[in-house]
């Protein structure tokens, strides 16, 4: 598509920490299983804030993502409005990186560094536009599974805003499926086109069928230390909810199915038989 090429860096805040390197952000629709993510990077030795919920995700960044995803990715139908909001997008993540980062000595501005809130996926581009060296880890977990989740917040939070008017009446289901299929390509154009080697695309499913090489593969990518297998042991536990839409009726799992038909095959899930 559109997006060959990221847009100018913005201009940093006078104050702001000096980082070498990062941040390093993990994000994911929601329920894709980045808890078990975050606690991977904090065993090898990253920061992920200490205002952290019990799914670990940051609480400053969750807020921030809650202020502006909305406005962030409605942005395109208000070109007028589009640098205000981005202005006043800097200036918040500013005082939420200054929040987010006071635990960290100055002195430790080597230590690998970063958060963990699934919703920051919505908004890379403006990361990555505020930190051109930043590194991003996209997590997916199969989408049929996501459809039938109890864990629909981002659907509610964000749902009208990246639904077309039509698919606002669906089925909780196909909402569902439809964000995380469009979402999750376009995560995965713009990382593949634009972050290069600073993406990295992780299936949930590979972490609890194979987790010590996707540990490994976690651990490398952000340049982090640890022992795979010991952490593997201690921290990737399967869910019960694996593969749960196969318990869905036919007809439902199919529907469903057939609207993110794109993602399903492009990230490697079977297709029905």
């Amino acid at each position: 598509g559109a997006m060959t090429t990221p847009a100018a860096p913005y201009p940093s805040a006078p104050n702001e920490p000096s980082f070498a390197h990062g941040p390093n952000v993990i994000g994911a629709t929601g329920g894709s299983g980045t808890r078990v993510v975050a606690r991977i990077v904090r065993a090898g030795g990253m920061y992920i804030g200490t205002n952290l919920n019990k799914s670990d995700d940051a609480l400053d960044f969750g807020d921030f993502s809650d202020r502006w995803i909305n406005a962030f990715m409605a942005r395109r139908k208000w070109p007028l409005l589009r640098d205000a909001v981005e202005q006043r997008m800097v200036a918040d993540l500013d005082a939420v990186l200054a929040r987010h980062c006071a635990p960290l000595q100055q002195s430790a501005t080597t230590r690998p560094w970063g958060w963990k809130e699934p919703r920051s996926i919505y908004l890379l581009p403006f990361f990555h536009r505020r930190f051109p060296q930043m590194k991003f880890l996209h997590v997916v977990r199969d989408g049929r599974d996501m459809a039938f989740s109890e864990n629909q917040n981002q659907l509610r939070k964000h749902g009208d805003t990246l639904l077309k008017f039509r698919e606002r009446f669906m089925s909780p289901a196909l909402r569902s499926i439809i964000l995380w299929n469009r979402i999750n390509l376009f995560a995965a154009e713009y990382g593949e086109n634009i972050l290069h080697e600073r993406y990295l695309r992780v299936r949930f499913e590979d972490l609890c069928n194979d987790p010590v090489p996707t540990v490994q593969r976690i651990l490398d990518f952000f340049d982090l230390s640890g022992n795979a297998h010991e952490i593997a042991r201690s921290e990737v536990v399967p869910p019960a909810s694996l593969g749960r839409w196969q318990t869905e009726g036919k007809k439902t799992a199919t529907r469903v199915q057939r609207v993110a038909n794109t993602a399903l095959r492009k990230f490697d899930y079977e297709p029905l038989t």
